[in-house]
């Protein structure tokens, strides 16, 4: 973890991009003022839009920000988090949906107070089936009383059905996307997706934005009357 360059926010606070996730924090904190959000899945349209860094830099922000964070790699066919923590894999995420292992077991600790992991798991045949299943209810109740925050770094919603399951789940969504490759029709039919299941949706986070912009992220966020207008 203190090696890895993707996470800005933990091996250089100080940097521009590192800002840019506290600024990522705090506007989820004014996304709903009145009301805590306890869980808060990301996504993206498709693969390799940087959703494992982005979320992976929030969690961090909001551990230095004094809260208690859980980060779930709920990506069981491609999860790559433990990869940007330097944690183990060979229990996580699929073996207490499977309730082969305790949560308790499976969370692993980071070098930074305040923010702990759990990672996919091993691969296992039906994680479509595992997102709907009374075990995951179970479970997303389960992390709420263990921490103050929890991030579920999601599948692609265009490519399988798991985060669209998941969104129904949690308290927000914010959806990552690439600002150079990802088609204007694209996004709109991944929010789609989303609004289909009146998931609710917490913003974007525009992803390789032009260095020319003040941040390499920029994050803007929509209240619910704005997102039923668009």
């Amino acid at each position: 973890m203190e090696n890895n360059p993707k996470l800005i926010t933990y091996v250089d606070p100080k940097a521009p991009a590192a800002e840019a996730f506290r600024t990522l924090r705090t506007n989820i904190y004014f996304c709903s003022p009145d009301e805590k959000l306890h869980t808060i899945m990301l996504t993206s349209p498709g693969p390799g839009e940087g959703k494992t860094t982005i979320t992976s830099n929030l969690a961090v922000a909001l551990a230095q920000g004094d809260e208690d964070v859980i980060l779930v790699d709920a990506d069981l066919r491609r999860g790559t988090t433990h990869k940007v923590f330097g944690l183990n894999n060979s229990i996580g995420l699929t073996n207490v949906l499977m309730g082969k292992a305790e949560l308790d077991k499976a969370l692993q600790p980071t070098s930074l107070k305040g923010l702990r992991v759990l990672t996919s798991g091993p691969i296992p045949p039906n994680p479509a089936e595992l997102f709907g299943s009374k075990a995951m209810s179970s479970l997303i109740e389960e992390l709420k009383e263990k921490a103050s925050l929890v991030l579920f770094d999601a599948p692609p919603l265009l490519v399988v059905t798991d985060a669209v399951l998941l969104s129904t789940r949690v308290d927000g969504t914010v959806l990552v996307i690439d600002s150079g490759s990802v088609p204007r029709d694209v996004a709109i039919k991944a929010k789609n997706s989303l609004s289909n299941v009146k998931a609710r949706i917490l913003g974007v986070v525009l992803n390789n934005m032009p260095m020319t912009e003040s941040y390499y992220y920029y994050y803007y966020y929509s209240n619910e009357k704005k997102d039923e207008k668009s």
